[in-house]
């Protein structure tokens, strides 16, 4: 089972996103949380083929759920979803190899993210 994580406080956001890459990609399997302890636990052990999550959630955000994805699954594909352009958040998402995503959605955006990340 090819499945991606998608992990946004907004429900709206989230459907957004997971109506796009079930466009683009009709056999995956599309986890959604609405946070980042949520991502944490409904991911499981079985690592998906990559990630996108918002950056500002409550508790914690996307650069720490990114950071605790790599830990457990590494060389995961990232994408950091935000509408925060700011230079230094976007040196921090590199810095731990997280490609920026700037909102609003796009198909693509999407679609380019998931063909840097080889899928």
């Amino acid at each position: 089972m090819t499945s991606i994580l998608v992990v946004d406080d907004s429900r709206l956001a989230r459907n957004m996103v997971s109506s796009v890459i079930a466009s683009l990609r009709p056999d995956w399997t599309i986890v959604t949380a609405a946070s980042g302890e949520e991502g944490l636990e409904i991911v499981g052990e079985v690592p998906p083929v990559a990630a996108i999550v918002d950056y500002n959630m409550p508790g914690m955000d996307g650069l720490a759920l990114a950071e605790r994805l790599k830990e457990r699954f590494v060389g995961l594909p990232i994408g950091l979803l935000t509408a925060n352009v700011q230079d230094t958040l976007r040196r921090k998402a590199e810095a731990l190899g997280v490609r920026f995503i700037a909102k609003p959605i796009t198909s693509d955006k999407i679609r380019d993210f998931l063909a840097a990340a080889g899928q």
